[in-house]
């Protein structure tokens, strides 16, 4: 079952947010659709049917903090 996952991630700029994009993107578009990413909300939605700590895990390899704010 697909759930739509929110995490917190501390970007400040745009290459902080290509930077999620790009970790996402190595687990593969069949696992993880990419939602959205907001710098000015610091927010990085994604659609999932992999655990949320796997995908935090990937988030965390930008080196930015990263907290699971909303699980649906």
């Amino acid at each position: 079952m697909t759930k739509t996952l929110v995490f917190e991630m501390a970007m400040t700029c745009e290459g902080c947010a290509n930077a999620a994009r790009r970790v996402l993107g190595k687990l593969g578009e069949e696992k993880v659709k990419v939602l959205d990413v907001d710098v000015a909300t610091k927010k990085v939605t994604v659609a999932s049917e992999i655990p949320a700590a796997e995908i935090q895990a990937a988030l965390e390899k930008t080196g930015k903090a990263i907290k699971l704010i909303s699980e649906q």
